[in-house]
C-alpha cells in the first residue's frame, strides 16, 4: 500500500472516530415531505385567515399621542378599536424630544375612503384621557398613509430580497466551485426561501401585522440560515479532499452532516434561548411591538437549522445524483 494510500485511510478512520454517522440522505423524503406540508399549510392559511397587511403596506392613518407614566398597548387597542369600529395596531416605547415623556401611535385604516377627521381626533383623545386619567394624554400629530406609498415599500423590500439572493448565490458560487457553487448557491437560496415561507406562516397564524417588523425578521433569518448551511457546505467541501475520489456523494454528505449537527444546532439553541428571554420579558411587560419580532425569529431560527441541515444539502445532493446518473447514461 502506498503512502497516499495509508494517509487517506488514517484521515477516513479519525473522521469515522470523531463522528456518529447518520443517514440524512436516507430520511430525504420525509424531509421533502415535511417541509412541503408546512408550506402547503401556510397557503391555505392565507385564504382561510387572510393577510392582516399594516398600514406600511395598505395605507391608512398613524395617530401619535404623548403620555406619562405607564399605559397597556392591549388597553390602548381595545379602547381605540372600540370607538373606530376597526383593527388598531398600538406602538409604545418611543421617547418624546425635550420632556420625560413617551409616545405611542395608534395605526389603523377606517376602510371606505373616510378619513380622520379632526373631531374624530378630539373624541378618541377624550376616550383615552378617561381610562388613563393620570397618564396626562397629549395628542401630537397624525399622518394619512397613502396605499401608492405602501406599494412602493413593498416594492423595495421585495427588491432588497431579491439582490441578497442573487449576491448570496454569486458568492457561494464563487466560493464552493469545487463542488458545483452554481447548484450549491441556487439550493442554498431554496432553502432560504422555505424560512421566509414558515416566518410568513407564524405571522398569519398569531395574526401578527405584515409590517416592518416582519421586514427585519427576514433580513435577519436570511443572515443566520446562510451562515449555518455554508458551515455544512464547507465541511463538505473538505471531506472531500481527504475522502478517496470514488467514495459516493450520500456517504460524503452524511459523514459532513454528522460533523456539523452538534454545531448548528448549539449555536442555535444558543440564540433561540436568547429570543425566548426576550419574548419572556415583552410577554410580562405587555410590549407586543417585541412580541412580533421575537416570537418570528424563535421561529425562523428553528426553521433555519432544520433547513441548513435537512433541505439545503438533501436537494443538493439529489441534484447532483440525477446529473450523475443522466451522464452515465
Amino acid at each position: 500500500m502506498s503512502k497516499k494510500n495509508k494517509t487517506t485511510n488514517t484521515n477516513i478512520q479519525s473522521i469515522l472516530e470523531q463522528v456518529r454517522v447518520r443517514d440524512f440522505y436516507g430520511r430525504r423524503k420525509l424531509f421533502f415531505a415535511f417541509s412541503a406540508l408546512l408550506m402547503v399549510a401556510v397557503v391555505a392559511l392565507c385564504f382561510i385567515r387572510g393577510i392582516n397587511a399594516s398600514i406600511e403596506f395598505k395605507g391608512g392613518t398613524l395617530s401619535t399621542y404623548a403620555y406619562d407614566g405607564s399605559v397597556s398597548e392591549s388597553d390602548l387597542n381595545k379602547t381605540a378599536a372600540d370607538y373606530l369600529n376597526t383593527l388598531v395596531n398600538v406602538t409604545t416605547g418611543e421617547t418624546y424630544t425635550g420632556e420625560n415623556q413617551k409616545t405611542f401611535t395608534l395605526a389603523f385604516n377606517l376602510g371606505d375612503g373616510k378619513s380622520f377627521s379632526g373631531e374624530m381626533q378630539q373624541e378618541i383623545l377624550a376616550k383615552l384621557q378617561e381610562a388613563y386619567p393620570d397618564a396626562k394624554i397629549e395628542a401630537l400629530e397624525s399622518n394619512d398613509v397613502a396605499p401608492a406609498s405602501g406599494k412602493t415599500f413593498l416594492m423595495k423590500c421585495l427588491v432588497a430580497a431579491i439582490f441578497a439572493a442573487v449576491v448570496l448565490i454569486l458568492y457561494i458560487a464563487w466560493r464552493f466551485k469545487r463542488i458545483s457553487g452554481w447548484s450549491a448557491g441556487i439550493f442554498a437560496v431554496v432553502a432560504l426561501l422555505h424560512d421566509l415561507v414558515i416566518v410568513f406562516g407564524t405571522f398569519i397564524v398569531l395574526g401578527f401585522e405584515i409590517d416592518t417588523n416582519f421586514m427585519a425578521v427576514i433580513l435577519t433569518i436570511l443572515g443566520y440560515s446562510v451562515n449555518d448551511t455554508i458551515v455544512v457546505y464547507d465541511r463538505i467541501r473538505e471531506n472531500q479532499t481527504l475522502m478517496p475520489g470514488d467514495t459516493k456523494l450520500t456517504d460524503l454528505v452524511n459523514i459532513s452532516l454528522s460533523q456539523t449537527m452538534r454545531r448548528t444546532i448549539r449555536t442555535s439553541i444558543t440564540t433561540i434561548a436568547a429570543m425566548l428571554i426576550v419574548t419572556i420579558l415583552a410577554t410580562v411587560n405587555h410590549v407586543d411591538s417585541i412580541l412580533r419580532f421575537s416570537i418570528p425569529m424563535t421561529i425562523g431560527m428553528i426553521s433555519g437549522c432544520y433547513s441548513s441541515l435537512c433541505l439545503a444539502p438533501m436537494l443538493w445532493t439529489v441534484w447532483k445524483n440525477r446529473r450523475a446518473k443522466k451522464a452515465e447514461e
